[in-house]
């Protein structure tokens, strides 16, 4: 049987973090692997989620399973952070996933046991894992241009141009906040543009929040994902608390169902319920159980929201470090998120790597969060010696 299996490319991202720990250079910039750094190049536990394991150790009593659903205390506190304190709790629904790709990946089941065959709309670029987890669902993959790299501008008429194309029960992919790998997100006119093609072709919106607290803060993070859903009947939205918690490992996500229809409500939460039970069986424990202690006490929900208030300060500040050291990358500034996607062949980033230590992907995606401000001259540097940058304009 598995003579007929064919070799897979390896993972890049993973083939980067290699390279970059066996690079004997006493200088080098980690760019690549999206995850949030401290001043010190650490990713720390943060000291909410530490006193909350502190509580979690000294207090849980078991280890039984929870059920296909996970922790629902843990979905439901974390209801009013992304639908707002005033949301209307009967018109969602939702389960605890293994982190953002569980909710993507339920999500896009829940998708195909509705409507075999459905497309999804996916603007490009996008997080490379977007349309595999969708076609691995036995959909439709339809991709059109989201940004312009050159001109480090949304297109949205190409955008206004898929949701024309698109047909009623079709899916919309969208990126809530801090979009991955770009930087680049929808003003709030855009959005409500957006909305208002959503509802006028009848199209599912699919957000994928994986980022909300590291652009613009909690509120104004989830202020789109708010404006589509008081917008339409229905709507998934996957979320991650990966990064907002540091919890990358612990893999904590969730699938929320929105519907205005109470009795398709409830048959879609046993679906997802069922569809759980098929892939994943229960969910991992640990990493909800953590967010739950944090945000059943004030006190630790406020240290939380404190970090994040200063993780959110130290990416926006690499950013205008770096925005500020070259003319030509100033768009960076207006970007949020940990990335920003220069235009730029594979053969640049391979020599950025090669000849300065500079590590980003292939596509020119860069982790913002893994830079110090003092970093912004080398990069600049290196941008301009391989043709990216005019040497000319720098700093």
């Amino acid at each position: 049987m598995f003579e007929k299996l064919t070799a897979q490319p390896a993972d890049s991202l993973l083939a980067l973090i290699k390279a970059f720990q066996a690079d004997p250079r006493g200088y080098k910039v980690d760019l690549g692997v999206g995850i949030y750094r401290d001043e010190q190049g650490r990713t720390p536990v943060m000291r909410a989620v530490k006193l909350a394991e502190k509580q979690l150790l000294e207090t849980q009593d078991s280890k039984r399973y929870l059920g296909p659903e996970g922790d629902l205390n843990f979905v439901n506190l974390m209801k009013p952070i992304i639908f707002g304190a005033n949301h209307d709790a009967g018109n969602v629904v939702g389960i605890q996933t293994p982190g953002g790709s569980g909710a993507l990946r339920l999500g896009a089941e829940l998708i195909a046991s509705a409507a075999p065959g459905a497309k999804v709309w996916l603007g490009t670029p996008s997080w490379p894992n977007h349309a595999p987890i969708f076609e691995s669902a036995r959909l439709t993959v339809k991709d059109y241009r989201f940004v312009d790299l050159a001109k480090q501008q949304i297109d949205f008429d190409r955008v206004l141009e898929a949701l024309d194309a698109a047909q009623a029960g079709d899916v919309i992919l969208l990126h809530g906040c801090c979009h991955n790998p770009t930087g680049i997100d929808f003003d709030i006119d855009q959005w409500k543009q957006i909305a208002a093609k959503l509802v006028e072709r009848k199209l599912l919106p699919f957000i994928d929040l994986a980022y909300q607290g590291l652009g613009d803060g909690l509120e104004a993070d989830a202020e789109p994902t708010r404006l589509i859903l008081e917008a339409v009947d229905e709507a998934l939205v996957a979320y991650s608390c990966d990064k907002n918690f540091g919890l990358y490992r612990e893999r904590v996500g969730a699938l929320y169902l929105v519907s205005r229809n109470a009795d398709q409500l409830k048959i879609a939460d046993g679906n997802m319920a069922s569809l759980a039970r098929v892939n994943w069986s229960m969910p991992p424990d640990h990493g909800a159980a953590t967010v739950r202690v944090i945000l059943e006490s004030a006190e630790l929900t406020q240290i939380w929201k404190q970090e994040l208030v200063e993780m959110c300060a130290r990416v926006n500040g690499n950013r205008a470090a770096l925005a500020s050291a070259h003319p030509e990358l100033g768009f960076i500034a207006n970007q949020r998120g940990l990335f920003s996607n220069l235009a730029m062949s594979k053969e640049t980033a391979v020599a950025l790597r090669q000849k300065h230590g500079i590590y980003m992907a292939d596509s020119g995606r860069m982790n913002l969060a893994g830079m110090q401000p003092s970093d912004a001259g080398a990069i600049v540097k290196a941008l301009s010696a391989e043709g990216t940058l005019s040497t000319r304009s720098a700093a």
